[in-house]
């Protein structure tokens, strides 16, 4: 092993410090560093973990989460859960008790149309500066790209639609699409926007939800992709917005069937257990 050796030109406090020897400093900070790899991989998982259940419905809006007990079952410190629990309070799943700790959030079905409106409102402003603004040739050639692919996902018949493909790539578009806008404060907005799962793009795109309704949403989703691309590349900003706005409602009827018409169904939705009944 090679020490590493500093001498200090000067004395300190009238010290002579002389040549200090760093090995026990140096272990000391990779033994840090490995603590602190260590700590970010356990919150990650926690945070991974915590996430799925909330959103599976195995912990239901009103319950409130306690650090010992969630950390015994996920094998975990309780440092991590601490610190994933904050992150869930970021995003919207978790609200903080002024007496400390987490409760899972509760959701009204305004608050969900609420959110899907948002994302609308902010996917169709990003949609115009991207289209106002012009785009480069390689940012919309990869747009094209991920509209082709998307094509794909479709067969023969109406009802033959390779959900997970299209889920996938349906994100790769809006993320190119808030991209193409050019501002760090949309992105930022819309990723906050987006945190809550039924807000998300792929929202209803989860194998859970391969049913034939949502199947036929797709076909009109893939047309307006279409129109998207056409708009931006023809620099109609004003088409854009309307276009992406649009877009967003189809997430809304989508809820709204799940809703008001099919309830047993609320489950196979991501978030939608934490309605209030």
């Amino acid at each position: 092993m090679v020490e590493a050796v500093y001498r200090f030109p000067v004395s300190l406090a009238g010290l002579d410090m002389g040549t200090i020897r760093l090995r026990h400093v140096l272990w000391e900070m990779i033994g840090l560093a490995v603590e602190d790899t260590g700590r970010t991989t356990h919150t990650a998982v926690a945070l991974m973990e915590l996430r799925k259940r909330i959103l599976n419905g195995d912990f239901p809006g009103g319950t409130r989460l306690f650090e010992v007990p969630l950390a015994e079952t996920l094998q975990i410190s309780r440092t991590p859960i601490r610190e994933a629990m904050s992150r869930l309070a970021e995003e919207g799943l978790l609200d903080r008790l002024t007496n400390g700790g987490f409760v899972v959030r509760s959701f009204t079905f305004a608050d969900v149309l609420d959110a899907i409106e948002l994302r609308g409102v902010l996917e169709g402003t990003a949609a115009r500066l991207a289209a106002e603004r012009g785009v480069t040739p390689e940012g919309l050639a990869q747009m094209q790209g991920v509209l082709a692919r998307l094509d794909s996902c479709f067969g023969a018949s109406s009802d033959d639609v390779d959900f997970e493909a299209y889920s996938d790539l349906n994100a790769q578009f809006h993320a190119i699409l808030v991209n193409l806008a050019g501002s760090v404060v949309l992105q930022r907005e819309i990723d906050r926007a987006t945190r809550l799962p039924f807000a998300s793009p792929s929202a209803f795109l989860s194998d859970k939800t391969n049913i034939d309704i949502f199947r036929q949403s797709l076909h009109v989703a893939q047309e307006q992709h279409r129109a998207l691309v056409s708009a931006i590349s023809s620099r109609e900003g004003t088409r854009a917005e309307f276009v992406a706005r649009e877009h967003a409602r189809i997430a809304r009827r989508n809820l709204e069937y799940v809703i008001l018409e099919n309830p047993d169904l609320i489950m196979r939705v991501p978030g939608l257990g934490l309605l209030n009944s």
